[in-house]
């Protein structure tokens, strides 16, 4: 896929760029501007293309829908669907890139508007005279030249707080300027309207390069009347003086024709509200179907606080339906009024009960703030506020839910799971569903693999992880999950505390997961199958999986790499 949207960029400039090198009706508007044109008119090609493509991946009703659809995405659309943040990425470097290469492009064609000045094509002229200081000109007094200054102010804003350590340091800034993408657009569309480079349009009348027996020609040589009528038998002009003087080129290449008229220019009609309208609507729409479907606030049940500054937040909401992996976009008002942050879904909503919930890893001023508002009527450190205190928690929407890669691992015959810290979140929520029935799905085994620094955090969820171990074993199925848990950092022997946790206790390592070797124990295991490889934790740990998933064993077991990241 990468290589076919390389392929149709390459095509796309080189195409753009021979159009506008050797297109007749460029032709005068070549000799004024030279290679600027090529370049400028081709680098605009492919940022209108890439701009057309960096909303869809930000569709994600779209995306969920086609996630979800059994008829439209395959198992191999789905995981390409998985990279949409990436893709979201590629277009977005891509138009800075080809940005940076447009506006040099243009600074050279208004350096060339003032010192090729023709005083012959007026028309085709931006500057007034020749000499004239037409950077400072175009940049300020023409519409093309001011939106495209604050456009660019805007796209350095917007690529600058994308970096990840502003991302981590402080995401308010990377929300607040992303959402300048808007303003971006609205500019793009006004940017395309100012009609400074023009074509010819009557090519007909006036082939580039014809002879104009009308103007004062340069050469002295003259050819006789008959011999010219002989040279263009196809043109009928004015009678002119039989010793009117010609250019030799005239002579000896008798394919030349002759001007009936002066050339005429006109600007194009703008083709970037082509490439950009459908998308943009369709994002547009999309944000007004998801601001209605999340405008009623959800009703919250319970606030939980967990070791290690994490917090459950669990709600009710009517007709709300999500899958195990899935994740919501939490909005609450109170603490900014703009701002929102994805949360995978650590229980979904069954027959049985409609509760859902989320875990909050408390690390930066929205988190903190959230937190705050919450237990802001708690005076303990762990409590669970009942239902009839509703009043007191401030409002909260939900938008969702959204797809992931994680509801793919239901669907393997075998998958490994593997969860960095609060990078647990999407696998709870897989937890739960097969503590409530795990028949019903394609997944015969499952890896477990949760890495931690500080023995607290297990807590999360290790009264989860004892019920499911506890319901297989009822029902003979022990070998049905294999759960490993490491503790990255520890003096001694750490256990976590308390007797019923001591299934869990049994299955607690010191030190950090053998990757190669234990990737090597679940292909002998599992001999010829393909097996599903998710993970959510840090990037050192998701660039070793990644690599052991694309490496061959002698087992002819395939391992499919998977990977969420909110970062």
């Amino acid at each position: 896929f990468q290589f076919f949207w390389l392929s149709l960029n390459v095509w796309l400039f080189g195409k753009t760029f021979l159009l506008y090198n050797q297109g007749l009706q460029y032709y005068y508007l070549h000799q004024m501007l030279g290679l600027g044109l090529c370049v400028s008119r081709a680098s605009a090609s492919v940022l209108n293309f890439n701009c057309c493509l960096v909303l869809l991946p930000m569709c994600r009703v779209l995306l969920a829908f086609l996630r979800g659809s059994q008829k439209v995405a395959s198992k191999k659309t789905r995981r390409l669907l998985d990279k949409s943040k990436t893709f979201h990425v590629t277009c977005g470097v891509t138009i800075c890139i080809f940005s940076v290469l447009h506006v040099a492009a243009h600074l050279v064609n208004a350096l060339n508007f003032s010192e090729n000045y023709n005083e012959e094509f007026v028309t085709l002229n931006a500057a007034n005279y020749r000499g004239e200081v037409s950077q400072l000109y175009l940049m300020s007094f023409l519409v093309p030249g001011l939106t495209g200054v604050i456009m660019v102010l805007v796209l350095f804003l917007m690529c600058t707080a994308s970096t990840y350590a502003i991302r981590v340091s402080n995401y308010d800034i990377f929300w607040y300027t992303h959402n300048l993408f808007f303003v971006f657009y609205m500019l793009l569309m006004l940017h395309v309207s100012g009609g400074v480079l023009k074509y010819q349009t009557n090519l007909e009348e006036h082939p580039p390069g014809c002879f104009n027996p009308n103007k004062t020609l340069r050469q002295n040589l003259t050819v006789p009347k008959a011999n010219f009528e002989e040279l263009f038998p196809d043109y009928t002009t004015e009678p002119f003086p039989e010793d009117l003087p010609v250019p030799e080129l005239f002579v000896q290449n008798s394919f030349m024709r002759v001007c009936s008229e002066e050339p005429k220019f006109q600007s194009h009609f703008p083709e970037t509200w082509f490439w950009i309208s459908g998308p943009l609507c369709l994002y547009c729409v999309e944000r007004l179907y998801r601001y209605i479907r999340s405008n009623k606030p959800v009703t919250i049940t319970s606030v939980i606080s967990h070791p290690s500054n994490v917090l459950e937040v669990r709600m009710m909401k009517d007709d709300f339906e999500a899958s195990p992996g899935q994740y919501v976009i939490l909005h609450c008002p109170r603490v900014s009024a703009l701002e929102s942050h994805p949360f995978t879904l650590t229980m979904c909503p069954t027959d049985t009960k409609a509760t859902f919930g989320v875990h909050l890893k408390i690390v930066g001023d929205w988190t903190e703030r959230f937190r705050d508002l919450l237990l802001l009527h708690s005076n303990q450190d762990t409590e669970i506020l009942p239902i009839f205190q509703q009043r007191r928690y401030p409002k909260l929407y939900v938008d969702g839910p959204f797809g992931s890669p994680f509801q793919e691992s239901l669907n393997y015959q075998v998958s490994l799971c593997v969860a960095g810290g609060i990078g647990v979140t999407p696998f709870a929520s897989i937890l739960n569903t097969l503590l409530d029935d795990w028949k019903c799905y394609k997944l015969r085994r499952l890896y477990f693999i949760w890495v931690c620094r500080d023995i607290e955090s297990f807590r999360w969820f290790a009264d989860l992880l004892c019920m499911l171990h506890n319901k297989l074993w009822q029902e003979n199925r022990p070998d049905y999950i294999n759960i490993q848990l490491y503790l990255s950092q520890a003096d001694g022997i750490q256990k976590i505390i308390g007797e019923k946790y001591q299934a869990l206790n049994s299955r607690l390592l010191i030190g950090r997961p053998r990757w190669k070797l234990l990737f090597d124990d679940i292909a002998k295991c599992n001999r010829r199958k393909t097996i599903g490889v998710f993970c959510c934790g840090p990037n050192k740990i998701s660039k070793i999986l990644h690599k052991l998933s694309n490496s061959s064993n002698s087992y002819g077991t395939r391992f499919e790499y998977n990977k969420e990241s909110f970062s």
